[in-house]
C-alpha cells in the first residue's frame, strides 16, 4: 500500500513507482486519503493518521510504501496503535522525515524496517536501486562492496571492522526525537546518518547534541551516508559536513565509513535498519547483512 503520512502528492506523481512495483508480480493499493490535501500536508492529521492506522493494522499487507517526506510523520506517531501491527508485522519502507517511524519502530517494537527510496522517488532511480530495493522486499540477502572510496571521503574514514545492529536515519529527524519516546537506543549498534539542506553549523550543533546525550560513545560503528546540498553563512564555520562529523567521533575507536551511497542522494541504496550487520572499512568496504 502507497500511503503518505507527510507532504501531498497526485496521481501523476504516484504512477511511476505503482507502475514498478506492479512489474515484479505486486498488487498495489492506495491509501484512502493518500491525494487529500490540507496546506503543506496529504490531508489534516486525522486523515494521514487514518491511512497510516489502515496499513498498520491489515493482515493482507505486505508491504507499506510512503509516498514522500517533508514534514508530518511526528504530529501523528503518538496515536497510531501498533497492537496489530506487532502480530502481523510488513515492511515499512521510506527515509528523511519516516526516520521518525523507524526510529519509533526499532525503539518500541524490535520490527526491521527499510530505510529505502519512496514513491516519489521512482523516476530517478537507477535500474540497479531499483533492483536492491526488490531483493530487499523478496527477502533476498543484502551486501555492499567497494573495491575502492571516493577521494573526497576517504581521507576521513577510519579503518576497522564491527559487527551490530543497524540504526538510524536522517540526523535532523535523528536530533528532532532525542527524549521523545521514539529516540533509538545506539548502545552496542551500528549508526547510519544522512542529511540534506543543512546549514553546516546545524550539522555541528546536532553531533555534539548526539554526542552529549551519549549516543555516539557506545556505538560499535559509523556509516556516513550523502550530506548533501549544505549551506554556509558569510562567515564560513571552517569545516565540512563530513569533517564536522569526523571530529565529533574523533575520541573513539569504532570504525567510521564516510560516502555511503545512501540518503538525499540520485540513488538512495536500501538499508534494513534493525538488521544485525557486519562492517568492514579500509582502502575498500564491506556492509554485509547478516
Amino acid at each position: 500500500m502507497i500511503i503518505s503520512t507527510a507532504r501531498k502528492v497526485s496521481k501523476f506523481e504516484m504512477k511511476p513507482a505503482a507502475d514498478t512495483l506492479q512489474s515484479w508480480g505486486l498488487n498495489v493499493k492506495f491509501g484512502k486519503n493518500l491525494y487529500k490535501s490540507s496546506n503543506q500536508f496529504s490531508g489534516t492529521d486525522e486523515e494521514r493518521l487514518a491511512d497510516l492506522q489502515s496499513a498498520l493494522n491489515s493482515r493482507s499487507l505486505q508491504a507499506v510504501l510512503f509516498a514522500r517526506g517533508g514534514y508530518g510523520t511526528s504530529r501523528i506517531i503518538d496515536q497510531a496503535d501498533w497492537k496489530k501491527f506487532q502480530k502481523n508485522p510488513k515492511w515499512l519502507i521510506g527515509f528523511s522525515d519516516l526516520t521518525v517511524l523507524h526510529s519509533h519502530v526499532n525503539k518500541n517494537l524490535r520490527v526491521e524496517t527499510i530505510h529505502a527510496p519512496m514513491s516519489l522517488n521512482f523516476p530517478k532511480l537507477s535500474t540497479g536501486c531499483l533492483d536492491v530495493l526488490k531483493d530487499a522486499l523478496f527477502g533476498q540477502k543484502l551486501r555492499y562492496k567497494s573495491s575502492r572510496q571516493q577521494a573526497n571521503n576517504a581521507a576521513l574514514n577510519r579503518h576497522g571492522s564491527a559487527k551490530g545492529e543497524l540504526v538510524g536515519g536522517n540526523l535532523s529527524i535523528l536530533y528532532s526525537l532525542n527524549g521523545t519516546s521514539s529516540d533509538i537506543d545506539t548502545q552496542g549498534k551500528i549508526l547510519f546518518i544522512e542529511d540534506i539542506d543543512e546549514y553546516l553549523y546545524h550539522i555541528d550543533r546536532m553531533m555534539i547534541n548526539l554526542k552529549r546525550s551519549g549516543k555516539l560513545s557506545g556505538l560499535t560503528g559509523l556509516i556516513v551516508g550523502g550530506m548533501t546540498d549544505m549551506k554556509d553563512n558569510e562567515i564560513p564555520f571552517g569545516q565540512t559536513a563530513e569533517e564536522i562529523i569526523a571530529s565529533a567521533v574523533a575520541e573513539y575507536e569504532y570504525p567510521v565509513l564516510f560516502g555511503f551511497p545512501s540518503g538525499h542522494i540520485a540513488n538512495n541504496y536500501p538499508l534494513i535498519l534493525g538488521r544485525e550487520v557486519s562492517l568492514k572499512v579500509g582502502d575498500s568496504f564491506d556492509l554485509n547483512f547478516l
